[in-house]
């Protein structure tokens, strides 16, 4: 029992670090809207960040304890889009492993086109962040211009997402 007990520790960890992503995929916005239209089934909260965005740093930890209470449910998927440059894309990666972030992390490498592509999103959204959006069945069901805490991230996904 005691090496079983030692095992587990020593493995436990790495277990736990594999859920961590270490590569970072950049899309255009088309490759963003085709992924969320193709969620058909499910619910999903997109949040817009950057690693220079205090604001955002600081609401990260809820979307990250959210993530991991809905981890089981096939039908929740969390997608956190970052807005940093491609150049700071190992930035974003250490990041991502710093803050122990299992969601997925995609970076918009789609800056030049942001006019075109932040209203779509919204129309009223003037491209600043944090946002955070749900969409249900591919429709948008839920935007949220600024900072959330974990009361209201976890108020908002009640009224929103009926598993």
């Amino acid at each position: 029992m005691k090496t079983l007990m030692k095992f587990l520790l020593l493995v436990f960890p790495f277990v736990m670090n594999a859920q961590i992503q270490t590569v970072v995929s950049l899309i255009k916005y088309e490759d963003l809207e085709k992924r969320i239209g193709q969620e058909k089934d499910e619910f999903v909260v997109v949040n817009f960040w950057a690693t220079t965005c205090a604001p955002c740093v600081k609401e990260l930890p809820h979307f990250i304890e959210v993530n991991k209470k809905y981890s089981q449910d096939q039908n929740f998927k969390m997608l956190l889009v970052s807005l940093d440059m491609v150049r700071d894309k190992q930035k974003v990666i250490n990041f991502i492993k710093n803050k122990n972030m299992t969601a997925e992390v995609v970076i918009l490498d789609d800056n030049k086109r942001m006019n075109t592509w932040i209203p779509k999103f919204q129309k009223d959204w003037e491209g600043e962040i944090p946002v955070t959006l749900f969409y249900k069945n591919g429709e948008k069901v839920f935007f949220n211009n600024g900072e959330m805490s974990l009361e209201e991230l976890e108020s908002a996904i009640a009224k929103h997402y009926n598993p």
